[in-house]
């Protein structure tokens, strides 16, 4: 069955000086306020779509990469996973650039890197960003028994 997540956004004025808010209506989790200078420049406080779409990607990736290690017999313990997301102005978003440590514990570097770039290509978030070139570092942290 299919799901519909919404968000909403109000902006007054012009795009330089004016200024915004987005809400994230499905989950209630809050406002979130929006101008043209915390995106272009510095964040000072408030978010961006870029950041927005940053942290949409990185729970995106791990969640596939995690099903794709699990269907492959090697769940992982942990995946850590930073999306940086490049906007330039007057060009848009002119990259995006994963970088993900897992731990995964009976696979090889090379296992896992395989994994990670089929959840890069993949992933839904990646599917539907496909205007932009998405950069992929992995890195497989060594299992740790956690069990004393």
């Amino acid at each position: 069955m299919a799901t519909v997540r919404t968000a909403e956004a109000h902006w007054e004025g012009s795009l330089f000086e004016g200024q915004g808010e987005v809400e994230l209506v499905s989950s209630g989790l809050g406002h979130f306020e929006v101008t043209w200078a915390d995106r272009a420049e510095q964040p000072s406080g408030n978010t961006s779509p870029e950041e927005l779409i940053a942290a949409a990607h990185s729970s995106c990736f791990n969640m596939a990469l995690s099903n794709g290690l699990a269907g492959g017999g090697n769940p992982p313990t942990s995946l850590d996973t930073r999306a940086d997301v490049t906007f330039q102005p007057g060009e848009g978003i002119t990259g995006i650039k994963l970088t993900v440590i897992g731990v995964v514990p009976g696979i090889t570097a090379e296992q896992f890197q395989a994994a990670a770039e089929d959840a890069r290509k993949n992933c839904p978030v990646s599917k539907a960003i496909t205007g932009t070139t998405i950069t992929l570092e992995a890195t497989l942290a060594p299992a740790t028994n956690y069990s004393n």
